[in-house]
């Protein structure tokens, strides 16, 4: 295959037109208000970034229709509580699946789907004061999966005084907060 031609297909030949969805540069993107403080957050008794949602659903159903998986993300977006900077979805040819993400103030919410095979793979970081366990239950409605996975991860734990950072996994969290309850 032909330089140009490779180029072309992972969308970065600009002498042709594309085949792929065209982002619209010509809109400016929200501008959060940044008050000078750091926006970690206090969740369950752990100093964090925020929230990390890894979803998995299986068996779903409508995930080859941009504009219902646009739509969901939208509605997950302000149902967390989220601001909205940009969304962007790609259907792929070779099995019409989509993957797509919306850029948040707070973090993200990304997803890759395969109709095939029923199934879609989510992901939503958010931070501040959005919810993204409100998410799920949104694109539960949406996508009608048999079984849904939910896996959290908070994200950056500060240690003491320092800047440093490490993960938490959720099972050290909950002995820490069950240990800290019993003294």
């Amino acid at each position: 295959m032909a330089y140009t031609d490779a180029l072309f297909q992972l969308g970065m030949d600009l002498t042709r037109s594309s085949t792929a969805q065209k982002e619209d540069h010509g809109q400016t993107a929200h501008v959060a208000p940044h008050s000078g403080k750091d926006f970690f957050i206090e969740r369950d008794g752990v100093r964090c970034a925020g929230t990390h949602l890894i979803v998995d659903l299986y068996g779903a159903r409508r995930l080859d229709d941009l504009k219902h998986i646009k739509e969901t993300l939208r509605r997950c977006v302000d149902a967390a509580g989220a601001t909205a900077l940009h969304v962007h979805l790609h259907r792929f040819q070779e099995d019409g699946g989509v993957s797509g993400v919306a850029v948040l103030a707070e973090g993200h919410i990304s997803l890759r789907s395969w109709p095939g095979a029923g199934y879609i793979a989510l992901d939503a970081f958010m931070g501040r004061d959005a919810e993204p366990q409100v998410a799920v239950d949104i694109v539960k409605q949406a996508f009608k999966p048999a079984k849904t996975v939910v896996k959290e991860h908070l994200r950056a734990d500060t240690v003491s005084q320092g800047r440093s950072f490490k993960a938490v996994p959720r099972k050290a969290v909950q002995a820490r907060e069950k240990a800290q309850a019993a003294a």
